[in-house]
């Protein structure tokens, strides 16, 4: 004996409403984030996201420097106003202040 069970299509909508609204906050939170980066100072820390190569190649191109790499994460600095559009040009897929984002700086931790 089995039982089937049916979920009607006005059961899921308020789903698809909340789905729907958290990413559109995302998109929202994203697109904000990105945006406040053209702004930032010149010589604070930036984290450009995505491969490393890539990133590395595209810091080289726009004159930065390297400060940590992983696989998907490089934070880099330059003193330059336009360092962010620089890297966007150069191929960078996206560039995150790195110091509000997650608090990354590039500088050694400070000793007790």
């Amino acid at each position: 004996m089995s039982t089937s069970t049916t979920i009607s299509p006005t059961a899921l909508l308020p789903l698809r409403r909340i789905a729907f609204a958290v990413s559109l906050v995302i998109t929202g939170w994203l697109a904000l984030v990105v945006a406040l980066t053209f702004g930032t100072a010149p010589g604070r820390s930036l984290a450009v996201i995505g491969p490393q190569a890539q990133a590395i190649a595209a810091i080289a191109k726009a004159d930065g420097r390297v400060l940590a790499s992983n696989t998907y994460v490089t934070i880099t600095r330059s003193n330059a106003a336009d360092f962010v559009s620089r890297l966007y040009a150069a191929g960078a897929l996206l560039v995150l202040d790195a110091e509000q984002a997650g608090g990354c700086n590039g500088l050694a931790p400070k000793r007790s």
